[in-house]
């Protein structure tokens, strides 16, 4: 409790009684009840009484310094809840010892004194408008609203004279002319051009996490070459705890995908988690990972970490340790040995698989096509054939929009994965088995964001393979959460894919990345166009010419069923993977594509 906040309350609710004394009487004509002992013990009865109502209703227990209209409320509600009882009082005793009229008018002093207190306290620790210094960064702030208001307060913490805020824009032009802590709104975004050249601003930060606005933001910043953008983090990354309004970043090509990010709640859905053991196929790498994060929030009763890098297993157990108590189990193995599998499988006894070991770069698959096939497909034929044995309840596929009419045997691969999948699901009825198909994940490795920013920092030139190629893209964070999700609606044999908008030309995402780097694309930083490499298409899709999407509960995901004449007519699998494995042994790669080609229902590949 604060004490020295709650004694002067106790002061002011003492003057606020005097001064209603006096205020209702001249000071001749003050009635002897109001002078002598018993008065005295009733303001210090009222006193302690409005002291417990303010403490119960938690008025010490706030930082003033940042009191707003919820606060203001409270205070209101705490000072009539303490005058209440002694107005029922007055009212019973006719008034015999205090008057209702002067405890009313105490409780008007009393809310206005008790209120200024804490407001002056709120105003005390508020910056000043500082004066324009030399030298300090010219920053103007995107957003004109709630956020905007809190980067604005955030700068002017910082030490006098770090930043100097020039203005706001916003794209409501509806408050341009109007200021904000003092600060003007300069215009709207058409202004930002001439606003940069007529206040030298140096630094441009955006409030508003809308990826058409901050799209729009790059493009205006074209002339101005060698102006910082920057992000306030959005609301979400705010309330879930992962940053702070204050931790103001560099726009990353997340911020730029072509729709809203894409916001899952998967704490409502943990139930299938929660107390069970999972185990994360493939724990090392970016997806795995992050499923490794993301499931330790659920309350597993242990998460199995599996991968062949020792290293990126060791990092992630590292990690895990240092923010969950979840009991995590190490396992250094290759999801081809099923051999070694039974024998984890049996020590561990998993109940939730998530697989998200494989193969996934396309060019790499091109030239070795039995590693794609030994990984990608028997292994996850392994997995799938050890998972009703043990009792495993929910089996998690993670696939890839590349096994869509396949060109490449890494989508081959993946498409296959599925199949032996879907296939599972038709046959077991203990464990349930479902597939997660997404497009391009931004930022896990080997993807195109670390090699642009890699071709970028070495000064280029920036190579893409053709002007006109698309794909998809998704968060890491995103996918996982899709592949939580998904495993949660599964009833059983269904691909799951999100909702991922309009795909995203390589090209501009390039010439984007260039930008958000300072430069200016094919001036400072050359692009290179290739040409498409082996198994690569021109663009991806979602859903196969031999297959349906449907509707799902949650808005953003859609199932992917087959069409029942397309499994009619599929050649049977356990004949294509013996196929398959013969090829693999016998090092026939020629025999090898053309199985593949006819197992996936495509042309050869």
């Amino acid at each position: 409790m604060n004490w020295v906040l709650a004694a002067a309350d106790a002061a002011l609710v003492l003057a606020s009684l005097l001064l209603a004394v006096h205020l209702r009487f001249s000071e001749d004509l003050i009635p002897a009840k109001y002078l002598g002992p018993k008065v005295l013990m009733v303001h210090l009865a009222i006193v302690a009484v409005n002291l417990v109502v303010y403490w119960a209703m938690g008025l010490y227990r706030r930082v003033w310094r940042y009191a707003g209209v919820h606060e203001l409320k409270t205070i209101v509600a705490a000072v009539s809840l303490s005058y209440a009882p002694f107005v029922v009082l007055s009212a019973a005793t006719g008034g015999s010892m205090y008057s209702r009229g002067i405890i009313i008018i105490a409780w008007i002093f009393t809310m206005m004194l008790v209120g200024a207190l804490r407001f002056t306290l709120r105003l005390s620790s508020e910056p000043m408008v500082p004066p324009h210094v030399p030298g300090a960064r010219k920053i103007l702030i995107v957003g004109a609203n709630d956020a905007g208001e809190a980067t604005l307060r955030e700068l002017r913490r910082q030490p006098s004279g770090s930043y100097d805020v020039v203005g706001f824009v916003d794209p409501n032009p509806s408050g341009v002319g109007m200021r904000i802590r003092g600060t003007p709104v300069l215009g709207v975004l058409e202004d930002i051009p001439r606003l940069v050249s007529e206040r030298g601003v140096d630094e441009i930060i955006t409030a508003i996490p809308d990826p058409a606005v901050v799209r729009r933001l790059i493009s205006l910043c074209e002339s101005a070459r060698h102006i910082e953008l920057k992000l306030v983090p959005s609301l979400p990354d705010v309330v879930e705890g992962r940053t702070t309004v204050s931790q103001i970043r560099e726009v990353r090509i997340e911020d730029l995908l072509e729709r809203e990010p894409v916001q899952l709640d998967i704490q409502s859905i943990a139930s299938f988690i929660e107390g069970r053991r999972v185990l994360v196929t493939g724990a090392g790498g970016s997806i795995g990972s992050e499923i490794c994060r993301q499931v330790s929030r659920l309350g597993p009763s242990q998460l199995i970490l599996l991968g062949r890098g020792e290293n990126s297993i060791h990092e992630m157990m590292v990690e895990l340790r240092s923010r969950s108590t979840v009991p995590l189990t190490p396992v250094i193995a290759d999801v081809r040995d099923v051999t070694r599998l039974e024998r984890i499988f049996a020590e561990t006894r998993p109940q939730v698989i998530f697989h998200a070991a494989a193969h996934k770069h396309v060019p790499l698959m091109e030239a070795n096509p039995e590693e794609a096939m030994t990984v990608n497909v028997l292994g996850t034929r392994g997995l799938v054939e050890l998972s009703p044995r043990h009792g495993v309840e929910r089996f998690i596929l993670l696939s890839t929009d590349k096994a869509v009419n396949p060109t490449s045997v890494m989508g081959a691969s993946k498409r296959l994965a599925e199949l032996i999948v879907r296939d599972a699901a038709r046959a077991s009825s203990g464990t349930l088995f479902v597939a997660v198909r997404f497009g391009n994940v931004l930022g896990s490795r080997g993807s195109v964001i670390p090699t642009f920013r890699r071709q970028i920092a070495l000064g280029g030139p920036v190579t893409v393979t053709d002007p006109e190629m698309t794909r998809f893209f998704m968060t890491i964070p995103e996918a996982v959460a899709l592949v939580i999700q998904a495993a949660a609606l599964a009833a059983g044999g269904e691909i799951f894919v999100l909702d991922m908008g309009e795909p995203v030309r390589i090209l501009d995402l390039a010439r984007n990345m260039i930008r958000l780097s300072g430069y200016e694309p094919e001036t400072d930083i050359p692009i290179e166009v290739l040409g498409a490499r082996p198994g690569e298409k021109m663009f991806e899709e979602l859903v196969g010419a031999d297959e349906e999407a449907r509707p799902t509960s949650v808005g953003k995901i859609q199932k992917i069923v087959a069409r029942e004449e397309a499994l009619a007519s599929r050649a049977p699998l356990p004949q294509a993977l013996g196929q398959i494995e013969a090829c693999v042994r016998e090092g026939d790669l020629t025999r090898l594509r053309e199985v593949l080609g006819l197992a996936c229902g495509t042309a050869v590949l």
